[in-house]
């Protein structure tokens, strides 16, 4: 179980409605966001304190893991420079009736602020930059204590339910994107069918993956009728012709698609299986991945690994750590 501090001024009332957290991949130039990458360390059951205008009105419990997610309607001119495609976790939060200022009590709380990509201050006050920020057990359990003491009950974390929004919110935006290609006149109608099999692992991608591939990598099944023409590049965020390039594509045992689909296993250039930190390794053998950092599955085609970057980089569940 981790902990985490979140920074809600713009977004409070949106997200605590909606039932979430969600940020933009990076800043607006570009660049990588610590703050915006720990969203993707965030596990069901963390808890996750809000703070809002100088104050911690809610406090809530993690009950999905990180997904891709569109920017929300809800969110309005907030973040009119964000990208508009996100990181969304799913979080249930208990609202407050008696919400606590950090900086009144800035004395106790100072000691144990992060040393790095602290959510305030040494003042107290808080940090404009600052989204999701990593705090430490001994710092949640201060903030839980100062809540209580002025008569709020403690957050359980023990009876929220896993929900999983990820395949709800994937599938509108794919239907979505179906239907411009379905009302593209650019299109011919032989390319539109392919392309809309294609997100199925079907049809002409099918056929172009099986050029490069054999068998699933990891479970090393080699008959294709029990495998998963799965894209590297996920069908939603890959141009049309993406869609139907043959190395953009793996063919995975099911269990497997589904850890990868989702970020929770990745590759390196050389080979190499990653797993994310997210993962427990209990599910992780269950669904036949070896529990080892060791596993190397095979050379990949040039194409391939620039496939691999985006999904390491957009996909996968580990934040890219900065110095």
């Amino acid at each position: 179980m981790r902990y985490w501090w979140v920074n809600q001024n713009q977004t409070y009332e949106a997200e605590l409605n909606g039932g979430y957290i969600w940020s933009p991949k990076r800043n607006k130039n570009g660049v990588r966001n610590q703050f915006y990458e720990n969203m993707r360390e965030v596990s069901p059951g963390d808890l996750v304190f809000s703070f809002r205008r100088r104050k911690i009105p809610a406090v809530g419990v993690a009950s999905s893991y990180c997904y891709e997610a569109p920017k929300p309607d809800e969110f309005g001119t907030a973040g009119q420079n964000w990208e508009k495609v996100g990181w969304r976790v799913d979080v249930a939060y208990t609202e407050m009736s008696e919400p606590i200022t950090p900086k009144a009590h800035i004395d106790v709380i100072r000691p144990l602020l992060p040393g790095k990509y602290s959510p305030l201050q040494q003042n107290g006050d808080g940090l404009q930059s600052v989204y999701l920020a990593a705090i430490s057990r001994e710092l949640a359990d201060l903030l839980q204590q100062l809540l209580e003491g002025a008569g709020n009950p403690r957050v359980d974390t023990d009876n929220i339910s896993q929900l999983d929004r990820s395949d709800l919110v994937h599938e509108e935006l794919e239907r979505q994107i179906e239907d411009q290609i379905d009302q593209s006149i650019e299109i011919e109608s032989t390319e539109k069918q392919q392309l809309v099999k294609s997100r199925r692992g079907q049809g002409l991608f099918r056929l172009n993956v099986q050029e490069y591939e054999k068998a699933c990598r990891i479970s090393g099944v080699c008959d294709t009728r029990f495998l998963i023409a799965s894209h590297i590049k996920p069908w939603r965020s890959s141009t049309n012709v993406e869609r139907l390039d043959g190395e953009n594509g793996l063919f995975l045992s099911p269990n497997i698609d589904s850890l990868f689909d989702r970020g929770f296993i990745s590759f390196d250039d050389n080979g190499n299986l990653l797993v994310s930190p997210v993962l427990d390794t209990q599910v992780m053998s269950q669904l036949g991945v070896p529990a080892v950092q060791s596993l190397n599955v095979g050379r990949f085609t040039s194409g391939q690994m620039k496939y691999l970057a985006h999904h390491r980089r957009e996909v996968f569940l580990e934040s890219g750590r900065q110095s």
